[in-house]
């Protein structure tokens, strides 16, 4: 199912909880402000909250993971799987970027980004919940409510975006008690500076990861460009480097265990404050639905391209995706199993209702939404699992011509009364996604996953199949697998959108031409083009309802805790947040008891080492090992180079890149990961088992200077 547009990311803090426990909006902070000065941190709290200050004024976002900026000319510094798509887009069979690495000896050699690639710079954050549910919003219902919620944001928007170079949104906090504008400025010419080879960017592949001990190497460096006045604008090679008012500068002391550590970074989501029944439906049906279902993904794209080198690398990045969330996904569905986890969300829920009902006041005031929350949840999860194949079963580009064929007509409506994603502001992101196709799309791979959903989804009885979807594709009861491949077949013969050309000049057509071609694509695009608006118009209604009665449920649990003197804090929603902790290990990590040290080191690469595959350390590396070649970058006490360092630190998808930062906000490496067994916080924080994983500083100027001899970039951070 389309997901919806009123996003349920929410909740607030009211009271303290642990310190390594929640993601801090930064104007909260002076709530924990003792709590951070107790673990360490020597500067003023009340300056973690300001913005456009020093350090948060060099936290930056890629719009999927987190970055900092590190020197003066613009050079950011993230995770190498942040980089990697970038990587990936530049790479070919004959100048494999990937396997090689990518070392810019100037300004002149550094690459474009991939399509899309972005910068954001966060400069403000406001209130603006009066002007989102005014009081005439708050008396709509349904899609009546998602629609005047909608309108207000877009003249707020507009309004904020009016300042030219700048990315404004409004994002949701409280259940949709309160809603926030954030401004960005979107820096639109990225480039690729610096990513070290798979061998060390990649280290340990999909085996090792969300795994510990840890010896990945998740660094890469892109550069941000603006005109020669400042501005933001488009790639041109009269850009220069953005100045960046603060930046980090690198610890010029080693982290050791037990240091105050905080991470600064934009995390996605997290689920927390969810009902019983939504984790029971994502626990019991759709993450092992979607486990299944990227095995099977996986398996496929391998198949498909084990013979074709350039196949390999447009589908790197996606396969690099989905077998992050494959194992992530396994890893939770393991500690779930292992856990009391829906027995004590049912056990509070149920005492939430109780405490509800022994009160008139609390009755008349929650009960109600309450019982209507649980009703309409369980109705859009009916409704989800209903189409978990039918959204897996489009051609990519059939999705591409469905894209293009909507914005044609809101197109030829005035830009504030266009749907949200299709408005002028969103033609540089639609234009680079139909870009991008070029180095990520093959014919026989994308045909190959459509086959392997399709067959599921054509099994479905045909009452739970969408008939709009039926029609175009020609699926009838009772098809073989041998019809539904020939049915494919026919579809994608008949289209020209895998032409980079064709394609995107559609993106300039009117609905006249769509509904005139013979585009086989582009025909199943505008058959499906109304009964989508008809799908929408009842995914919205359900929204709308939901966030109504969400609201209020949220606003019941917030009393209800603090009733009990319990904390109630934010749940990620892809907005700036702190978490801090301390640099840690654990007494009890694997199976047999073993303890987890709180350091890995260089010396465990070697061990490790196959010399092929996931496991291909690079020769230059392994031979610096042998011969102690350490430099400044050995720790006193470890008598060797770190790797990685495990912290207690709150961090979930999105914090990837996140600056990691001592006490007194010097960068000491950056967050990448977390262990297997504890990622099931996003829903379930369990205080003892956290930890994340951070790329030691040490180790990345390390292997610039003493493995990839490339010290341009360590110059410019004043590293040396």
């Amino acid at each position: 199912m389309k997901k919806t547009l009123i996003t349920l990311a929410v909740f607030s803090i009211y009271n303290v909880a642990y310190a390594d426990e929640g993601m801090w909006m930064p104007q909260q902070l002076p709530q924990v402000a003792k709590q951070l000065k107790a673990d360490g941190l020597k500067l003023d709290p009340a300056n973690l909250t300001k913005l456009t200050e020093f350090p948060m004024g060099a936290i930056v976002s890629l719009g999927g993971c987190s970055a900092s900026f590190v020197s003066p000319q613009g050079l950011v510094i993230t995770n190498h799987h942040c980089v990697y798509g970038s990587v990936a887009y530049n790479s070919k069979p004959e100048n494999n970027l990937l396997a090689n690495g990518f070392f810019a000896k100037s300004l002149d050699e550094e690459l474009p980004a991939s399509p899309g690639s972005r910068v954001f710079v966060t400069k403000e954050v406001t209130n603006v919940s009066s002007k989102i549910i005014d009081k005439d919003v708050a008396k709509l219902t349904g899609k009546k409510r998602v629609d005047a919620i909608e309108k207000n944001s877009k003249a707020i928007v507009a309004e904020c975006e009016k300042d030219a170079g700048h990315r404004c949104n409004v994002y949701p906090y409280y259940g949709g008690l309160e809603f926030y504008l954030i401004k960005q400025m979107e820096i639109r010419d990225v480039r690729l500076v610096h990513a070290p080879p798979e061998g060390v960017g990649k280290f340990g592949g999909d085996t090792d990861n969300w795994m510990w001990p840890r010896h990945t190497g998740d660094y890469g460096f892109y550069r941000a460009y603006v005109s020669k006045d400042g501005k933001a604008a488009d790639y041109s090679k009269d850009n220069v480097p953005y100045v960046p008012k603060f930046y980090l500068k690198l610890a010029k002391e080693g982290v050791k265990e037990g240091d105050f550590v905080m991470a600064l970074g934009y995390p996605g989501r997290t689920n927390r404050h969810r009902l019983p029944s939504e984790v029971a439906y994502t626990f019991d049906w759709n993450y092992p639905a979607f486990v299944k279902s990227s095995g099977e993904s996986l398996a496929i794209i391998a198949k498909e391209t084990a013979n074709d080198p350039d196949a390999k690398l447009k589908y790197a990045s996606q396969v690099a995706g989905i077998n992050n969330y494959y194992k992530n996904r396994q890893g939770m569905l393991d500690s779930y199993a292992k856990s009391d986890f829906l027995a004590r969300k049912t056990k509070e829920h149920e005492e939430l209702k109780a405490w509800v009902n022994s009160n008139p006041a609390r009755v008349k005031e929650y009960a109600q939404d309450i019982a209507q929350v649980e009703q309409l949840i369980a109705k859009r999860d009916a409704e989800e699992k209903s189409d978990f194949y039918l959204d897996r079963s489009f051609p990519r580009l059939l999705n591409s011509a469905r894209v293009m064929y909507r914005l044609a007509n809101e197109s030829a409506k005035p830009d504030a009364e266009r749907k949200a994603g299709f408005q002028t502001r969103d033609l540089p992101r639609i234009k680079a996604g139909i870009e991008s196709v070029e180095r990520s799309y093959a014919e026989n791979v994308d045909k190959a996953l459509v086959l392997n959903n399709l067959k599921q989804y054509a099994a479905q009885a045909k009452n739970e199949r969408n008939a709009d979807f039926d029609a175009v594709m020609g699926i009838k009861d009772g098809m073989s697998d041998a019809d539904l491949k020939a049915l494919l077949d026919q579809m994608y013969a008949g289209s020209k959108l895998s032409d980079k050309a064709t394609r995107t000049a559609w993106l300039s057509s009117k609905p006249a031409d769509f509904k005139t071609s013979d585009d086989s694509f582009i025909k199943a695009a505008v058959a499906m083009y109304d009964g989508g608006l008809k799908r929408e118009a009842h995914e919205e209604e359900l929204a709308g309802n939901l966030q109504q009665a969400y609201a209020n449920y949220m606003k019941a649990k917030i009393a209800f805790m603090q009733s009990k003197g319990k904390a109630v804090y934010p749940d990620a929603n892809s907005t700036l947040r702190v978490t801090f902790g301390n640099v840690a290990g654990r007494d009890h990590g694997t199976a047999d008891g073993l303890a987890w040290s709180a350091f890995t080191t260089v010396d465990g690469i070697p061990p490790k080492a196959t010399g092929s595959g996931e496991f291909n350390a690079p020769a230059a590396e392994l031979a610096a090992i042998k011969a102690r070649d350490f430099g400044q970058y050995a720790d006193s006490k470890l008598k060797t180079v770190p790797v990685a360092y495990l912290a207690t630190l709150d961090i979930t998808g999105g914090n990837s890149g996140s600056a990691a930062l001592n006490s007194k906000a010097e960068l000491i490496g950056l967050a990448f990961d977390g262990t297997l067994d504890s990622i099931i916080s996003d829903w379930d924080f369990n205080k003892a088992n956290t930890r994340s994983i951070q790329v030691d500083i040490r180790y990345i100027l390390w292997n610039m200077k003493h493995v990839e001899k490339y010290d341009r970039l360590i110059k410019e951070m004043n590293a040396e």
